[in-house]
């Protein structure tokens, strides 16, 4: 008999005639478990063995990107809420935008690094996510960027591989310069911009995949110098990023054509020093180059399957597991967003007659604002909507614990309601007999 050791998987057992045996684990626990059709998880409490038969819990956190947002819109400044959000769930599924931090980065075992457009179609449930032990990274240099700043990202990769181990394979530089572009769009407030020759980075791509088998692409691109008073807002802590807006470009147009991930890193020349500087965008300030960060999430990011039916048998992550979704108060309008509203999940048949839909938890963290106005009421979207990442981690909290979050309230629980007999439509019900049920 195999000794199990508590907190430890058990397998799927199926076929035994006798469902209860005792055993003992490696702690000489001594008690009895169940075999069913299941994963089961096995915990040792007060000298006896209890099965858990909850699955995994999942969560989305997602911080747009380019918007201004008050937390998650500058150097990693959301990695925080990740961490702390990663340590209440089972998996998290985030994005760039939040887990990079220029030179820093943190590794979280059950976190999901997921680019955006991919993060958009799994939440439409386009595309699944196959969770991987390491991927084959490979690295696309622009042309445009000088030699000074080419040696210093090959010296970035070559660091990660030798002190970090990362698996990043070979690097290949574009046949012409990109020539970023970036503005600020007037109507919206958003950064954005465009890349003035996308196909000879889809061409460099192309070369890495049939050449290097790469399955995940990190790009550096030159960008446009700021001017000092224009970086001024975004390094006291204010205003929005000016290069994320078409750094997403950048990443979905590589996503969207190959379906492998890929984040981008800018190429800059080194700022002024400056003495008065924001903590929320200090990241950006410590080295040559943002590349450490987006090397070390594309050495493990999931891949993406378009499959239904492989991705079953290989265990892929579908939207319609997603138990709860973390957004700023006014970031409600995006594909990813209104899909997770939208979804349909566990059909769950009642009386043999009809089904009822279990969506997402979807939580508003109100002091996260950015310059968007796609507000949950706006889009008639049902969220919780909390003051701060401190209430919506323990919105979570209760939530993947099968508490309601209102029980945590003074005076939120209001006496229970009786159900209407007649239905609004004004036609009456038929009850089934017992035999369809």
């Amino acid at each position: 008999m195999a000794l199990l050791s508590p907190g430890g998987r058990l397998p799927t057992l199926a076929g035994r005639s006798n469902p209860r045996r005792p055993c003992r684990s490696l702690a000489s626990c001594y008690g009895y478990w169940y075999m069913y059709v299941c994963t089961m998880t096995l915990v040792c409490v007060c000298g006896a063995l209890f099965l858990q038969f909850k699955r995994d819990y999942t969560s989305v956190m997602i911080v747009p990107t380019g918007v201004g947002a008050s937390i998650g819109g500058f150097a990693g400044d959301a990695l925080p809420v990740a961490r702390t959000l990663a340590s209440v769930v089972d998996c998290l599924i985030s994005h760039p935008n939040v887990l990079n931090a220029a030179m820093l980065y943190w590794p979280i075992p059950n976190i999901l690094y997921v680019e955006g457009y991919a993060l958009d179609r799994f939440a439409e449930g386009k595309w699944t996510l196959h969770p991987v032990h390491q991927n084959r990274v490979g690295l696309v240099l622009d042309s445009g960027i000088e030699e000074e700043l080419r040696i210093r990202q090959l010296q970035v990769a070559d660091a990660t591989r030798a002190s970090l181990g990362l698996p990043v394979v070979e690097y290949i530089v574009t046949d012409q310069p990109l020539q970023v572009e970036k503005w600020v769009d007037p109507k919206s407030g958003q950064s954005t911009g465009r890349i003035k020759h996308p196909d000879s980075l889809l061409r460099a791509v192309q070369k890495l995949r049939d050449r290097s088998m790469v399955n995940a692409i990190a790009v550096v691109a030159r960008f446009p110098d700021d001017d000092i008073k224009e970086m001024d807002d975004y390094r006291q802590g204010m205003g929005i990023d000016l290069l994320a807006g078409v750094e997403a470009i950048i990443s979905h147009l590589v996503v969207k054509n190959f379906g492998i991930p890929c984040a981008h890193a800018p190429a800059l020349m080194s700022p002024p020093l400056g003495k008065s500087l924001c903590p929320k965008s200090a990241a950006e300030e410590i080295g040559y180059t943002f590349l450490p960060c987006v090397l070390a999430g594309l050495s493990n990011a999931p891949q993406y399957m378009f499959n239904k039916s492989e991705s079953l048998e290989r265990g892929g992550i579908f939207a319609s597991q997603v138990d709860s979704v973390i957004l700023p108060v006014d970031a409600c309008g995006g594909d990813g967003a209104l899909a997770f509203a939208k979804i349909k999940r566990n059909k769950v048949k009642i009386y043999g007659t009809s089904s009822l839909d279990l969506m997402p938890l979807i939580v508003t963290v109100a002091e996260n604002e950015t310059v968007l106005n796609d507000t949950h009421d706006k889009l008639g979207i049902e969220t919780v909507k909390v003051s701060n990442y401190w209430e919506a981690i323990g919105v979570i909290a209760a939530h993947k614990a099968g508490v309601d979050p209102n029980s945590l309230r003074r005076n939120r629980i209001k006496n229970l309601r009786q159900a209407s007999v007649i239905p609004s439509n004004g036609y009456t019900v038929a009850v089934p007999d017992s035999s369809q049920i």
